[in-house]
């Protein structure tokens, strides 16, 4: 049932995608080439099942692009990538399956269609209509051309920062500041006595925050964000100029306006979301600001606060203020416990078990396998692995994938969901387990959230499966899993020295909590400017250069720009699909996500009542609605953001 990933090999990464795309074709084929009276049965089914057949595929052979640790099986999987991706996009391009979905939705039949299947059509209609099948023949070559142009760009640009390898050669004096485990885990430089300081998180980010040595932070964020800029930039202006000419194409004014059309916002309303957090945000991340500025002047008097500043200042200030300590913090999240923890308060609140496999046949030896069930049950519903160390390769960040789709299979059974998170933590040394920064549980809590909408899905058909919602709606199952990290009575459950096995003491874990929101301004102008980022890249009368668009929102953050860097090469959501033209969906389905939890505060943060209801509704039905008719019928009322505006110290407003 699960896949074999331990020997892949290349050309079985590439066999995968051609046979799955062969077997899809001749599907396709017996849709177009059906003589008899057009049925669901004989049209939309046979799509459905040719399009499973390929997303299938591509959580074996494409996946591997991004996570193998052998770099010929991920150049495979690149290939594979393109192909498989190339294929998704030409499906819709294809006139005469347009032509057969076309005359089935006006028959007799399609009009008494409901509920999934009645959206099925009208979205298959949907995707027809924006691949331009209405219009003339030329013009649809030319977009079909431009949207395989777009593909390949993206799967250029993200080989290219996955196979990023910098970083600089210091000393231990150099490194003032940095704890002992963090030595530890470092490379060995070329000359003896040396470390070697990667660009990867788990070298960059505690070096950011930790590191004494200013210049040291001034060279490693310089490298950091110029990570493969050389070719990427230009990867991203054209992609930027491509995504323009599909939108005139098709009519639209800009590529926002064609990527918002199927989305909850529209250009009117998000705009004036960004206007009602803007004005206030940056008056209070100005006094943030001031603050962190006064830290630094006994240091650097009459010296400005860099980028390679604040957040050295931001962790000197909570320890200042509230008394905490990341590095004391996070001897009190070992990940294995972490993740156990995270486990069980899942398995109470939303009526589930995890089971793990010893025997994983995963791509690589550090992964972990997990079974979920039912409570009290024995036969498994989904499957989850998860790669949470980082090695040479390996995508960069934190994501999740859908590797297997929840829906009925064609003989009726229903196919169970596998999805995969990937992290990049700390690995464990000789002397201490993995440990984890709180910042960092909250990102496994909120991959996992994405974990949870996978493979809790309970959806009839695949396109709706899971985390198949509008993309502005997508991120609001995972904003609210980063709500329990921050809960006494969660972490109290799991948060115990690595060492002597003793709980977190209360008032450590009572002064983490109450730094939550130190900077909470600077932190949300930051999110503020990503998105605002994205919109100048696609929301313009004409093509906007990466460079130009970082240098005229970069003050949205208040602090000033890197000089020399080019943010655009690494910022790998602007090449993404889904995410160009939809960052603003972090924070937009934050105040969702922020919203639902307001019902755990005032039900029990732990109530399996609500976290069954929750399941029901938000997790269990995927895209099978519209996202803001499935928050009513979980919240029992329209969406409010006062629970997220509150954090913020603003006023409310409704997005």
């Amino acid at each position: 049932m699960l896949t074999d990933y331990s020997h892949l090999t290349p050309s079985a990464t590439i066999e995968i995608a051609d046979v799955a795309i062969s077997t899809a074709n001749h599907l396709i084929d017996t849709v177009v080439s059906e003589t008899s009276e057009r049925t669901y049965a004989n049209t939309l089914a046979p799509l459905d099942q040719a399009l499973n057949l390929v997303r299938d595929a591509d959580g074996v052979s494409a996946f591997m692009a991004r996570i193998h640790p052998d770099e010929s099986v991920r150049g495979a999987g690149s290939e594979a990538d393109e192909t498989i991706q190339k294929w998704l996009s030409n499906l819709a391009f294809n006139h005469d399956l347009y032509e057969a979905v076309r005359d089935y939705s006006q028959s007799a039949a399609a009009l008494e269609l409901d509920g999934e299947w009645e959206r099925n059509l009208d979205f298959w209609l949907r995707d027809f209509r924006r691949a331009g099948q209405e219009l003339a023949p030329k013009d649809r070559e030319k977009l079909q051309a431009l949207r395989n142009d777009l593909i390949e760009l993206h799967v250029a640009y993200e080989r290219n920062l996955d196979e990023w390898d910098d970083g600089l050669e210091v000393s231990r004096d150099d490194l003032g500041g940095m704890s002992e485990p963090y030595l530890a885990r470092l490379a060995p430089g070329s000359a003896e006595g040396t470390y070697r300081v990667t660009v990867s998180y788990p070298d960059y980010v505690p070096l950011m925050e930790q590191c004494t040595n200013r210049d040291l932070r001034q060279k490693m964020q310089f490298k950091f964000m110029n990570r493969a800029a050389d070719a990427n930039l230009p990867l991203l202006n054209r992609a930027v100029q491509v995504r323009w000419d599909i939108a005139h194409l098709l009519g639209y004014e800009t590529f926002v306006d064609l990527a918002l059309e199927p989305k909850m916002a529209d250009p009117d309303s998000l705009a004036a979301f960004y206007d009602s957090l803007i004005p206030g945000l940056l008056a209070l991340g100005q006094d943030e600001l001031n603050v962190l500025t006064g830290l630094m002047s006994s240091e650097y008097p009459d010296q400005m606060l860099m980028p390679w500043d604040w957040t050295f200042y931001d962790a000197r200030q909570a320890e200042l203020d509230f008394g905490v300590d990341n590095n004391l913090v996070s001897e009190y999240f070992a990940l294995g416990a972490t993740v156990q923890g995270m486990l069980d308060i899942c398995a109470e609140v939303f009526g589930i078990e995890f089971a793990p496999i010893e025997e994983t046949k995963a791509w690589d030896d550090d992964v972990l396998l997990f079974e979920i069930r039912n409570a009290g049950e024995e036969a498994a519903i989904a499957y989850f692995y998860a790669d949470l160390h980082p090695r040479p390769g390996k995508y960069g960040h934190a994501a999740c994938w859908r590797l297997r789709a929840g829906c009925l299979a064609t003989d009726g059974t229903y196919r169970l969901p596998v999805s995969a998170i990937a992290c990049n933590f700390t690995k464990p040394t000789a002397d201490s387990p993995s440990l984890l920064q709180h910042s960092e549980v909250e990102t496994l809590f909120h991959e996992f959230g994405h974990v949870l909408h996978n493979t809790l899905t309970e959806t009839k058909l695949p396109r709706f499966s899971g985390t198949q919602t509008e993309r502005d709606f997508v991120e609001a199952p995972s904003q609210i899993m980063e709500n329990w990290t921050w809960e006494p009575t969660v972490l109290s459950r799991f948060a115990r020295h690595y060492r002597t096995g003793e709980l977190i003491p209360e008032e450590l874990l009572a002064s983490l909590v109450e730094a939550r929101n130190q900077n909470i301004a600077l932190k949300t102008l930051r999110q503020v400017f990503f998105g605002q980022y994205d919109l100048a890249l696609h929301g313009g009368a004409a093509p906007t250069d990466a460079a130009e668009a970082y240098w005229d929102n970069i003050g949205l953050t208040v602090v000033p720009g890197h000089p020399g860097t080019h943010f655009g090469a690494s910022f790998g959501h602007m090449m993404s699909d889904g995410y160009a033209a939809g960052y603003y969906g972090y924070l937009w389905s934050k105040i969702y996500g922020d919203d639902m939890f307001s019902v755990f505060v005032d039900q029990g943060v732990l109530n399996p009542g609500v976290g069954r209801r929750y399941r029901n509704t938000i997790l269990a039905q995927g895209g099978t609605k519209d996202g803001t008719e499935l928050l009513v019928e979980f919240l029992g009322r329209p969406p409010s953001s006062q629970a997220f505006m509150a954090k913020l110290g603003l006023k409310e407003t409704l997005p």
